[in-house]
């Protein structure tokens, strides 16, 4: 029989907190702590609205938690306010990173053990990197002297449906609006990604799992992707009077980016950082969707917002 799980998310009611709130809520009793931009009592769970930076509002999470899943820690002290202000006690702290905060260049495929990224690279990319080395290093710090177990999750690039950025969503509406998606013809980067419910039972593989204590996990698909796979794979997937009437706009990448065509993925080989996902897959049993029936997915799922 499965243990009922007492758990509390911080954030989860976007992308990926909000998918990972759907699944764990069919087995497990759940606490969201967020905005209250979206409600998610549809689902069954108690929501608790308020800012997490605000102690008085970490107090009302007075019960004993068997985790808690950070969905949105990103500056220095937020894990450590978490632990410092929640009531109830802690028994798991799951911290969602990011393959980003890996140190940038060499050819290698990086392991969960690649030395992470100090140098502060300009703008919100940058500050986000950051951010997220930094508590990766204060969850050790923090959750150790307390002596609360801990586990990091760095995902690659998240898809799926709920995906609010203007990433794979951003080529289904021009395929299904504007009948037309580009062709990169100078864009040779590689990519990886992760289908957002995969993520999501990444994570619900964690819970209670001692396996996963005082550890990293790379989470990403095995195929490795580029601009080139992805399109074709989206025409692959799409409905059939789409494709027939599918127009491929050959452009390079400078010219899309200054007529504001996405290029939300890396483009250049010199940008491309990829990751094992080796170590989840051995310790967890982590398993991921074929990209095509993602993307297959995924296409369903926007088809509806995006069909005129």
């Amino acid at each position: 029989m499965e243990v009922r799980l007492n758990i509390l998310v911080i954030g989860g009611s976007y992308f990926y907190g909000r998918v990972f709130v759907m699944e764990a809520a069919k087995e497990h009793q759940v606490t969201l702590l967020n905005r209250g931009t979206y409600s998610m009592e549809q689902f069954g769970v108690k929501e608790i609205v308020g800012d997490r930076h605000d102690s008085s509002v970490l107090v009302q999470c007075g019960e004993d938690y068997d985790a808690v899943i950070d969905f949105c820690a990103y500056e220095a002290g937020d894990v450590s306010l978490v632990t410092e202000h929640l009531s109830g006690k802690i028994r798991h702290y799951v911290l969602i990173s990011t393959v980003d905060v890996y140190e940038r260049g060499g050819s290698v495929l990086k392991t969960e053990e690649y030395a992470l990224e100090h140098r502060r690279y300009p703008g919100e990319a940058g500050a986000y990197i950051a951010g997220k080395v930094a508590l990766e290093e204060e969850i050790t710090q923090v959750c150790g002297g307390r002596k609360i177990p801990w586990t990091i999750l760095r995902p690659a690039i998240l898809y799926g449906p709920y995906n609010y950025a203007p990433r794979e969503a951003a080529y289904i509406q021009m395929m299904l609006q504007n009948k037309a998606l580009p062709r990169f013809t100078d864009a040779d980067g590689r990519f990886q990604v992760v289908y957002v419910k995969d993520a999501a039972q990444a994570v619900l593989k964690t819970l209670g799992n001692k396996t996963a204590y005082g550890q990293a996990y790379n989470l990403c698909q095995d195929e490795i992707v580029t601009y080139d796979t992805l399109f074709k794979t989206m025409q692959e997937v799409a409905d059939k009077e789409v494709v027939e009437g599918l127009q491929e706009i050959p452009i390079t990448v400078d010219s899309a980016v200054a007529q504001q065509i996405p290029v939300p993925f890396p483009a250049r080989e010199e940008e491309s950082e990829l990751c094992s996902n080796e170590k989840g897959k051995r310790e967890l049993g982590l398993e991921y969707m074929d990209f095509k029936e993602g993307m297959r997915r995924t296409y369903n799922a926007f088809k509806h917002v995006y069909q005129m």
